[in-house]
């Protein structure tokens, strides 16, 4: 029995230090670094300005150069041609692109704006794939000044809607900057045909030379950048005009503000803008309080969120994943990846050639860079969790929309450009939280009744109370989870104060009576049996805790009274009243409810190590301390608490990780909600909880699903080191009385 013991005890040890290794090699990735490596290299011969793009399987690259579009098969290194047909007399001057549809907006010389795109078509034929492509050019229309020469086009897309904007000179040299609304009207027989909006002359409001032009992708909204980098300028469309909303200078107090390069991170909510001498900052859109003609109200504009890294260059080349928020930058044989949410540096480094042009694929899985002379190279590029780090899981984060940074939990979202907020905090504090407000309930009663049962309680009654106490500790948890949901909320939501009353009423009304028993006199006191003292008390006690929830409606009328908003009228709502009174809100599934629950849950766990560790002192202490004239509550306090508070610290510890670990009554009894407060009338959400609710759904191996393994760790982390503090508490406490 002996070795069966010790083999069971090391395969225990075995299997624990197994579980922890499992769990640390599904979060050691997040933690790691892009990979990038050369993956060939073709000679195009495709040199000067224009445009590259790539399909998503990065095997057919193009480059456009304003006159023809090439394309080359990467596999066998063959290109073919294929001529634009521009209309007479066309001469492309300038270009924008949009990698995600492969849309090209070109302007031209004698002041007209067209389109060019290119498609692609996957065909299989067994295993092998073949990627097909086709050209389709838009319709070339006037734009701005009449035979004027277009040096800067911007052109953004949504759903319903398009938004040219151009820049050009008029023979004076001043700048102009024309934009086009272009929107699609929706009857009930369905969409209709693109038609313009409005057209309009931002001379007046620009001043200065223009260096980029970002038209934004809800097509309402354009950037215009200044050549100095002193200013940009943020329009919006406002029915029959572009509103300047505002103007902000990305580099103010640096010694050289130009900017080398800016463009939209991937969903158009921040901008990425990288000044001449190496810096680079995001700027993004949020509501902001805006005073004007003496109103004041919130509007969305640009603000600085990050800082990010210094780059060794200026990068003045910039591209944007299609897929998340990585953003590539580049400047002579520099490069860098940089992820605009956690303000990581990806990957950066030097390569062979000075880099002419880049694109990044559909899938962010490849790198193509252009040489000056016309070498294409293609890089492989692994970084399966961008959105990782320790900034992400432990530090408050600056997210796209938000006022300011926070620590935020949500990790999916309804579309494709959304950003993962990944932070453990929120989640951390939740579990305290719930563990907090069940302990508070749990543990008074729990100790006391277990004191009482060991000390005061007769022999026949405990050998009935503790076996059932025992049998409350095999309550499923989803049980009490269900009750505590779909009873006790509802029922605490409607009666706050009653409960709130005979919480206060309960212990302030037994140590009332518990003294008024005292002043009996001794005749009487000496006929009520031992150990059934308490018998005394259950009738007025339930009277003063009935009463007290009687009262609970009145005290209700009396204090807790708010203006109904829909009617004015002064109603008594303690629902209503809180949130007002606190700032904070009331919910109906709340750490009150879910400390009532789980209380129940850890009061059995509780009170069995109590009453068993108080039992276990032995008992010629006892008759030796009464002996000597003490009280039984003296023996108690004096003697029994003392030798048995390495076992009670124990029984708390054991509490504790009961609590903290506690899965379905959390997910049952609160609103899931990963906040970050101690309000007792809100919810939270647990690391337990969130594992059990969203490990089902997350994709074996993405971030998510390494992210709820790093919140296992964290939650194991955290026992661990608790428990291993009680310990080192408790064996102190052994070894200071152990000579009893």
């Amino acid at each position: 029995m002996s070795w069966l013991i010790r083999v069971g005890g090391v395969g225990i040890i075995v299997a624990v230090f197994g579980i922890f290794f499992f769990v640390l090699m599904e979060i050691l990735p997040l933690f790691g670094t892009a990979s990038v490596e050369a993956d060939g290299e073709r000679n195009s011969g495709w040199t000067g300005a224009g445009v590259l793009g790539v399909d998503e399987w990065a095997e057919r690259p193009f480059f456009f150069d304003g006159r023809s579009m090439h394309f080359m098969d990467w596999a066998s290194g063959k290109e073919s041609t294929e001529a634009i047909a521009l209309p007479e007399g066309a001469v492309v001057s300038c270009w924008s692109f949009e990698a995600g549809r492969q849309w090209i907006t070109v302007g031209t010389a004698d002041g007209r704006v067209g389109s060019v795109q290119v498609k692609y078509q996957p065909t299989f034929s067994g295993e092998k794939r073949t990627i097909t492509s086709t050209v389709s050019v838009g319709e070339f229309t006037p734009m701005g000044l009449p035979g004027v020469k277009v040096e800067k086009v911007a052109d953004g897309h949504a759903e319903s809607a398009q938004l040219l904007a151009i820049l050009q000179h008029d023979p004076a040299g001043k700048p102009h900057v024309f934009v086009r609304c272009i929107r699609v009207k929706r009857g009930l027989m369905g969409g209709g045909k693109p038609a313009v909006s409005g057209e309009f002359d931002l001379a007046q409001q620009v001043g200065g030379e223009v260096s980029h032009l970002l038209a934004g992708a809800s097509a309402d909204s354009l950037l215009v950048v200044k050549k100095d980098g002193s200013v940009d300028y943020f329009f919006f469309e406002n029915g029959a005009s572009m509103e300047l909303r505002q103007t902000f200078q990305p580099f103010a107090g640096k010694a050289d503000a130009m900017i080398a390069s800016a463009g939209f991170v991937f969903g158009g909510g921040s901008v990425v803008v990288s000044s001449i001498d190496g810096e680079q900052q995001v700027w993004s859109l949020y509501n902001q309080t805006v005073e004007k003609q003496g109103k004041t109200f919130q509007q969305r504009l640009f603000g600085k969120t990050k800082d990010l890294p210094k780059m060794d260059e200026a990068g003045e080349l910039f591209a944007a994943s299609r897929r998340n928020k990585v953003v590539m930058a580049a400047a002579g044989d520099f490069v860098t990846l940089r992820h605009t949410t956690s303000e990581s540096v990806r990957w950066q480094g030097h390569v062979p050639f000075d880099v002419a042009n880049m694109v990044m694929d559909g899938k962010s899985e490849h790198l193509f860079f252009l040489d000056g002379q016309g070498g294409l190279h293609r890089y492989s590029y692994e970084d399966p969790h961008p959105e990782a780090g320790w900034k992400a899981f432990f530090g408050k984060i600056w997210y796209e929309g938000a006022s300011e940074p926070s620590y935020t939990w949500q990790s999916t979202g309804g579309t494709d450009d959304f950003e993962p907020k990944l932070s453990l905090v929120p989640l951390i504090i939740g579990s305290l939280k719930g563990t907090l407000y069940a302990l508070v309930f749990a543990v008074p009663i729990a100790l006391l009744a277990a004191i009482y049962s060991a000390n005061f309680l007769p022999g026949k009654i405990r050998n009935v109370v503790k076996p059932t106490m025992e049998i409350m500790a095999s309550l499923p948890s989803v049980v009490l989870g269900f009750l505590a949901g779909l009873w006790l909320a509802p029922l605490i939501e409607q009666k706050v104060p009653s409960v709130l009353l005979a919480i206060l009423v309960l212990p302030l009304g037994t140590l009332l009576l518990g003294w008024a028993y005292t002043k009996l006199p001794v005749t009487l006191r000496c006929r009520v049996p031992h150990g059934l003292e308490f018998l005394l008390l259950v009738v007025p006690l339930a009277i003063l805790v009935s009463a007290a929830w009687a009262m609970g409606p009145v005290i209700e009328s009396w204090f807790f009274v708010v203006k109904d908003p829909g009617t004015g009228k002064a109603i008594a709502d303690f629902r209503m009243w809180w949130p007002e009174a606190t700032g904070t809100p009331y919910d109906q599934r709340n750490s009150l409810v879910v400390g009532f629950m789980m209380g129940f849950a850890v009061i059995p766990i509780v009170f069995t190590i109590t009453d068993d560790a108080l039992s276990n002192v032995p008992p010629q202490l006892r008759a030796a301390s009464l002996a000597l004239g003490a009280t039984r509550w003296q023996m108690v306090r004096t003697v029994v608490l003392p030798v048995a508070s390495a076992g009670i610290f124990s029984a708390l510890m054991i509490g504790f990780g009961r609590a903290v670990g506690e899965t379905m009554i959390v997910v049952m009894a609160t609103g899931n909600t990963p906040v970050m407060d101690w309000n007792i009338f809100s919810g939270m959400r647990t690391l337990s909880a969130n594992i059990a609710v969203e490990l089902p759904e997350a994709p074996v191996h993405s971030t998510h699903y390494r992210a709820l393994f790093l919140g296992a760790m964290v939650l194991f982390a955290l026992t661990f080191v608790l428990n291993t503090v009680a310990e080192i508490l408790r064996f102190r406490l052994r070894e200071r009385f152990k000579l009893v």
